[in-house]
């Protein structure tokens, strides 16, 4: 086993926990896997300056980002953060980027990160992902690149991309575990005080965050009914029942306020409803099927594969506390 160089890279307006989260899960693994299989974290900044964090905290550089790395210190995994220094990038910056990339094993970028890598030609023809709250901004930019909204990371060949702040520290511990395996993600996951790592396809946030609030009472009141009795009759005529209009009325009306149909929103909180019990409960998978409206543990294990890639089974065993 070798010792893999990890290079982030740094600049104004770079989000703090982008760079801290990652390279904690990275120095947590080389200290678990030992010196003979670890990582070597290395930090580059433009000229090698300190830089400012969009928080406003200085960080100074392990490298001159703008000089090509000893052979020793060519980066195996590029990690590019992001921060509010990617909305306007100096064109010199995203230069380097693409220059390292090309001799870089692994290409990865968290939360805005991903600005930098799609001027840099990176995601051209791939598919990737940011925070939520940019991946229009995205997509409209860089209409060549795939985006997907939901995930919290995204892998496609040697490039990998990820949502938010915290979705960076999933990421990492996915890139630990494909080098090291399961046990040291593991052992790191636990030292962060985290329970495990999420799969990828996980959500970057629960229905109930990324649905609208209803303006009219009776619906708001559906969406706690809803969000109370997964496991209960949540059919349109039912739901429809409850907010005193005909089930085509209540149909479009929720779609119009919600802003996804009844069937997306209660399909939605039930996985919801189902992915909690399994990380804080001991119930059995049919008890939790059953509570959780899918009737069977077989209609709960296609919905879970169908929007998480992994079946109930696999999910409880990964996201669970031990």
């Amino acid at each position: 086993m070798t010792t893999r160089t990890v290079l982030i890279v740094l600049f104004e307006g770079v989000q703090s926990l982008d760079v801290t989260g990652p390279l904690e899960v990275f120095a947590g693994a080389g200290a678990a896997a030992g010196p003979a299989g670890g990582y070597r974290v290395r930090t580059a900044g433009p000229a090698g300056r300190s830089v400012r964090t969009s928080s406003g905290l200085r960080l100074l550089p392990d490298l001159d980002l703008d000089l090509d790395p000893v052979p020793d210190e060519r980066p195996r995994t590029l990690l590019v953060p992001g921060g509010d220094g990617t909305a306007d990038p100096d064109p010199a910056l995203v230069r380097r980027i693409a220059a390292l990339a090309a001799g870089a094993e692994r290409v990865v970028s968290v939360c805005t990160g991903a600005f930098l890598l799609a001027e840099a030609g990176l995601l051209a023809g791939r598919r990737a992902t940011t925070h939520w709250a940019y991946c229009d901004t995205l997509a409209r930019r860089y209409p060549d690149t795939e985006v997907d909204p939901e995930p919290i990371y995204v892998r496609d060949g040697r490039i990998a991309s990820s949502a938010g702040v915290t979705a960076g520290i999933d990421l990492a511990l996915a890139l630990v575990e494909e080098d090291h395996g399961r046990d040291v993600a593991l052992l790191v996951a636990r030292h962060l005080v985290m329970f495990l790592r999420r799969p990828g396809g996980q959500a970057q946030f629960s229905v109930q965050l990324a649905a609208q609030v209803a303006q009219r009472s009776p619906l708001r009141e559906v969406q706690r009914w809803i969000a109370e009795h997964p496991g209960g009759d949540l059919s349109v005529d039912a739901l429809a029942a409850r907010a005193a209009l005909s089930p085509r009325q209540f149909a479009r009306v929720f779609k119009s306020e919600v802003g996804v149909s009844p069937g997306r929103y209660v399909d939605g909180v039930r996985l919801e409803a189902a992915r909690r019990r399994l990380e804080d409960s001991a119930s059995g998978i049919e008890e939790i099927a059953r509570a959780c409206g899918y009737g069977t543990a077989e209609g709960m294990r296609r919905a879970f594969v169908r929007t998480l890639a992994v079946p109930p089974v696999e999910y409880r065993r990964r996201f669970r506390p031990a």
